[in-house]
């Protein structure tokens, strides 16, 4: 139990790494398109374990103390703390950590190109408006795919 609290790497190193991985991953993942983590399918939760065993090298090296991967997790939960409050603080700043919502669906109409350009299968838009109790597209005044994956939809007003 001789590596327990000794590290192998100064404690700055640690939180330096943690901060790297996290706006590394944030970076990539933003990358990666809106759709990527919005609902979570067995699939998307594989690429989580994976990237997680994947930096945890990249985070700690090869140190095995006790220590080392708190402080870099510790490092990982101040950033994202502090990005969180600068972007309560900044519209321009959350819109570029968070990104915006996309129109997918204008006054019954399919934005053209709107599916394509994220990566949204027919079949998975189709599910979402049933999820929303929207029969067809005709029924929908807009439809947004939100920073977050999601899917807004705002039904026509009499139908």
């Amino acid at each position: 139990m001789e590596s327990f609290f000794p590290q192998t790497m100064a404690w700055w190193e640690f939180a330096l790494r943690g901060i790297g991985c996290y706006l590394g991953l944030l970076l990539l993942l933003r990358m990666a398109g809106k759709r990527t983590f919005g609902e979570m399918s067995p699939f998307d939760i594989v690429v989580l374990i994976l990237v997680g065993g994947a930096l945890r090298s990249a985070m700690v090296g090869k140190d095995d103390s006790f220590l080392g991967p708190f402080i870099a997790v510790a490092a990982i939960v101040a950033i994202d703390k502090a990005l969180g409050a600068i972007a309560t603080r900044s519209p321009a700043f959350n819109c570029l950590f968070e990104g915006r919502s996309s129109l997918l669906i204008k006054q019954g109409r399919l934005v053209p190109g709107a599916l394509r350009r994220h990566s949204i299968p027919e079949a998975a838009f189709e599910r979402e408006l049933r999820m929303h109790e929207a029969r067809s597209v005709e029924e929908i005044e807009e439809a947004h795919l939100e920073a977050n994956g999601r899917f807004t939809v705002l039904k026509s007003s009499g139908k």
